[in-house]
């Protein structure tokens, strides 16, 4: 995918769209290619489509930093595997939500507090049905058990973790399910903020990281400085389910 054109660079909305392997996905493939339509029209919507923008997993942290911080509304799009987010989406997380820029901040520095006041959507999709997610079946938890990485992941940068838009069993879904989960995807991007759940939604907790769990620039106790790297790790979350399908 090319970079975003200099429009895109202020856009309200910045969805983030990660598969390995867009050829043999069913549902995410969809979703990108609903958000580049809109996008074409839309100049307050971005789409970034992370293995194609990054193949070498090498990521501009700067160029991500400003199209973040341009954004009311941040997206993640991609399938669930092992319970979490695609590898390059968990890279993009370390290296993008860096200490004293996405987190970090305090009650007196405005240093830390570039993504507070947003808010972060997730849109996944599971290799397993709803039904598999269950105590009694093969992975053990409701699939809200899943989710606190994700929503503390936004609460540390100050961010509102808003309502999940999940499809479950992509792999069996009826082609009238597909279509109908990518057609509530659009609208939803083209009616941000007209949400009606959103009035509902309190704002986040300040999450205010004491000075002693901050990253220092010690090298010789704790190898390289870790003010590229988020305290709370990023990942989290879902189905077991093969890359291909979803």
């Amino acid at each position: 995918m090319d970079n975003p054109t200099p429009k895109h660079m202020n856009s309200a909305i910045y969805v983030i769209a990660a598969h390995p392997n867009w050829r043999d996905s069913r549902v995410n493939r969809l979703l990108l290619q609903t958000t580049q339509g809109i996008a074409i029209a839309n100049a307050q919507v971005n789409a970034c489509d992370l293995y194609t923008q990054y193949p070498d997993y090498c990521i501009d942290v700067a160029a991500e930093q400003t199209r973040v911080a341009a954004a009311k509304l941040i997206v993640l799009v991609h399938p669930i595997q092992w319970y979490s987010m695609p590898a390059l989406q968990k890279l993009w997380l370390d290296d993008v939500l860096t200490y004293g820029w996405a987190y970090g901040g305090d009650s007196v520095s405005n240093a830390g507090t570039a993504l507070r006041g947003k808010d972060l959507w997730l849109v996944a999709t599971t290799g397993g049905p709803e039904t598999s997610y269950h105590p009694q079946s093969y992975n053990r938890y409701f699939f809200d058990a899943f989710l606190p990485p994700y929503e503390q992941t936004a609460a540390l940068c100050g961010m509102r973790f808003l309502p999940p838009l999940i499809l479950h069993g992509a792999h069996s879904a009826s082609n009238a399910e597909v279509q109908q989960h990518v057609a509530t995807f659009g609208e939803r991007l083209q009616s941000y903020p007209n949400w009606p759940e959103l009035d509902d939604l309190e704002s986040c907790p300040l999450c205010e990281v004491p000075a002693a769990d901050r990253p220092t620039e010690d090298l010789s106790a704790a190898g390289p400085p870790q003010g590229a790297r988020a305290l709370s790790g990023g990942s989290a979350a879902h189905a077991v389910t093969s890359v291909g399908a979803n």
